[in-house]
């Protein structure tokens, strides 16, 4: 199966460790973007990423495509089927997609997309503003409700696809350089480092700090 898309991407990076946290091997390829090749774009018809391509199956949108490795792969399942912890599991999944990583979005593109992919200057007023205003509150509601223990996940007993999503954009936070006090989000802090140490999640995280790496050298 291949995965089209960047791993620096957060819903591209959720895809990729629900696979590693499931044993589903994915060949992961780009976009071609600027200039999205023809591969993506059936895959695609909106140019969003990710998109699958399983055979001849062609599936965009992350949530959709976890939804559809969750049906194909059950095994070990990382979507619950008792109500409410299938409810909780799509509202924190819904939360890091369309709030969190909205917020975490006018940053990446203003401070790294537009001036290191597109060859234009980003909206530093609009990313300060993000950081300064918007995330705060995020992140105070994520400290009421992240659990506090090495061995504890935001739904159930094992880990989820909520866990995978509401971490996921805390990577990009991090290469932002945009940290979470000890203090204020101590439990928040401990909870996404935690996650995002997992295999499944630091094998990306590595490659694209040395991408980082390599093109600021």
């Amino acid at each position: 199966m291949i995965l089209y898309g960047s791993s620096l991407s957060p819903f591209v990076r959720k895809v990729l460790a629900y696979a590693g946290e499931k044993g589903i091997e994915l060949d992961l390829q780009g976009t071609g973007f600027p200039n999205h090749h023809d591969e993506f774009c059936a895959a695609s018809p909106f140019k969003k990423m990710p998109a699958l391509a399983d055979g001849d199956f062609r599936l965009a949108d992350s949530t959709a495509i976890i939804h559809y490795l969750e049906a194909k792969f059950p095994e070990p399942a990382l979507i619950p089927s008792d109500p409410e912890l299938l409810g909780k599991t799509i509202w924190y999944e819904e939360f890091a997609d369309t709030i969190l990583s909205a917020c975490g979005a006018k940053m990446f593109f203003n401070r790294i997309v537009a001036p290191r992919f597109m060859g234009r200057p980003g909206d530093h007023e609009v990313a300060d503003t993000a950081e300064r205003e918007e995330l705060p509150p995020l992140l105070d509601y994520l400290e009421r409700v992240v659990p506090d223990g090495d061995d504890r996940f935001l739904v159930g007993d094992t880990i989820t696809v909520a866990d995978l999503a509401v971490a996921s954009p805390f990577a990009n936070l991090g290469h932002l350089n945009v940290r979470i006090e000890d203090g204020r989000h101590r439990r928040l802090r401990r909870y996404v480092h935690r996650i995002l140490e997992r295999p499944s999640f630091a094998t990306w995280i590595e490659r694209e700090k040395a991408f980082f790496e390599q093109a600021a050298a």
